[in-house]
């Protein structure tokens, strides 16, 4: 979600001054704890920074900002210390795995990858669905949805147009439904698959890391074990519905290969540029995926950093900023000079998404610093009470509704902090809580707002928002089944976890700072 409609500036003044209100009476009125009272002043904090994501009266990556005034002034963690949270490994890994991204929108390699998947699949109007949501899917699995959506949706709305000469009006209102709510969906379907698929992910990744500083680093090849099936399974479930519901026009009204053959010509033969970025992004997928020890069952694949002399060192963000450097040192033969990739290109790379990032970290960081994480556990030991299974089905939903009405990635950093206590206070495996949670927030479906590609899908202009609210209710109940059965069959061998209580790394959080 990136702007709250309908707020005027007078009422985001108004939300900003009760923001500040309900921090000021948290922090010096409100005493959570008698002998700690950075337990108070931090969950001011968390309040005031909760209640700014969540209206968005302000910028979202002004509101990530916070932490380095407030948590050195009421005495909660040292500038310094607040300062580091906002550049890190898996803020590398962003950086470079974004900088090949925009290397690849920058030659059209995108756009070649898409149409050759239409051409590939086919025009029947249920087949020509599935191109264009593999196509969507496939590319957000490694660049932004956001970009993703907004070319995908250029190429639908092209392809729409000669649709409409063959269908009747109420066929091709539907058909056109059906592609838009396609794209929009497969967007998000295909950026849970990968760590850097979508915001929410990286931030899980860095945020385990800070409330329990002994876990398993989550790579790249381990996540997506668990995550690419569950995508899978939504990405099937989701093309099933929408074609029962908006693909069932009369046989024969095919669409004419040459339309989308045009398209693809006009692009013209793959250039120098174009072949690079394909190897360099292969060979950074490859170079991900097999890092560490692949684990399939009862075969193990040795990664490559067991080579190095010291495999520890090397992580995914290391891996990315290597693959994306060789971009701005080779040249395009484009006949203007120019390298593959350059800064003016590389200016693209959404720098607020970094700050929410390291907003987050912050914040999460803060919660282990002042003990605001053993306060929630304690207080959030009832809980124990409902079956695991229940309690994961509630969390999800929960979380899949509140993202409807918020950004994303700023649900996930509010929101994991939280769990990781309620884990350790109910004696639960914290992935167990906070895997689950991570993916729901990437599963909103019903409104403009919820999403980029929601909004973008939206506003082309032929989309009726009671068929994305219809459709997307439904998807957004499914996927709550869809992600809580993934992680109970999955679980154990993809991340390690258990049912069987706290592993050894969690104990008391962020005992080992």
């Amino acid at each position: 979600m990136n702007n709250q409609p309908g707020l005027t500036l007078l009422q985001k003044g108004l939300l900003t001054v009760g923001c500040v209100a309900a921090a000021l009476l948290m922090t010096s009125v409100i005493q959570l704890s008698a002998d700690q009272p950075q337990v108070s002043r931090m969950a001011g904090v968390a309040v005031l920074m909760a209640v700014c994501w969540i209206t968005e009266a302000i910028p979202l990556a002004v509101t990530a900002l916070f932490p380095v005034v407030l948590l050195p002034l009421l005495g909660i963690q040292d500038g310094k210390a607040v300062a580091g949270e906002y550049f890190n490994y898996i803020i590398f890994l962003y950086v470079g795995g974004f900088l090949v991204a925009l290397a690849m929108q920058r030659w059209n390699l995108h756009k070649r990858i898409a149409l050759k998947t239409l051409l590939f699949v086919g025009v029947h109007p249920r087949r020509l669905l599935l191109g264009f949501m593999l196509a969507t899917a496939f590319l957000s699995m490694w660049i932004s949805n956001t970009a993703t959506a907004m070319m995908m949706v250029t190429i639908a709305m092209a392809v729409i147009v000669p649709l409409r000469e063959r269908l009747s009006d109420r066929c091709a209102d539907s058909v056109t439904t059906g592609l838009l709510l396609g794209v929009a969906y497969a967007a998000s379907i295909g950026g849970i698959a990968t760590l850097v698929g979508t915001p929410p992910n990286l931030s899980f990744a860095r945020i385990l890391e800070i409330q329990f500083p002994d876990a398993p680093s989550i790579s790249f090849a381990s996540w997506m074990q668990l995550a690419l099936p569950i995508s899978l399974a939504m990405f099937s479930v989701t093309w099933a519905l929408l074609s029962l519901r908006y693909m069932n026009v009369e046989e024969g009204t095919l669409l004419e290969e040459e339309v989308l053959q045009q398209q693809y010509d006009d692009l013209g033969p793959a250039s120098f540029a174009e072949r690079v970025v394909l190897v360099d992004f292969a060979i950074l997928v490859v170079l991900w995926l097999f890092r560490n020890d692949l684990v399939l069952g009862a075969i193990t694949i040795p990664g490559w950093s067991q080579l190095l002399a010291e495999p520890g060192f090397i992580n995914d963000g290391a891996v990315a900023v290597a693959a994306a450097i060789p971009l701005f040192l080779i040249p395009s033969r484009s006949g203007d000079g120019s390298r593959i990739l350059d800064w003016e290109t590389a200016n693209g790379l959404p720098w607020h998404i970094v700050l929410l990032f390291g907003g987050g970290f912050a914040l999460a960081s803060g919660f282990v610093e002042s003990g605001l994480s053993d306060w929630l556990g304690g207080q959030l030991g009832g809980a124990a009470a409902l079956p695991p299974y229940a309690m994961l089905l509630l969390i999800c939903l929960g979380i899949t509704f509140l993202t409807e009405l918020t950004s994303n990635i700023a649900t996930t950093e509010m929101i994991l902090p939280v769990l990781a206590s309620l884990a350790v206070a109910i004696d639960m495996h914290p992935l167990l809580l906070m895997v689950p949670a991570t993916i729901s927030c990437s599963c909103a479906f019903m409104m403009p707002v919820a999403t980029p590609p929601n909004a973008i899908v939206f506003g082309a202009g032929s989309l009726k928002i009671r068929e994305m609210v219809r459709t997307g209710v439904i998807l957004n109940l499914i996927g709550v089944v869809v992600i809580v059965a993934g992680m109970w069959l999955l679980g154990g061998m993809a991340l390690g976890v258990t049912a069987n209580g706290l592993p050894d790394w969690a104990g008391s959080i962020g005992e080992t700072r």
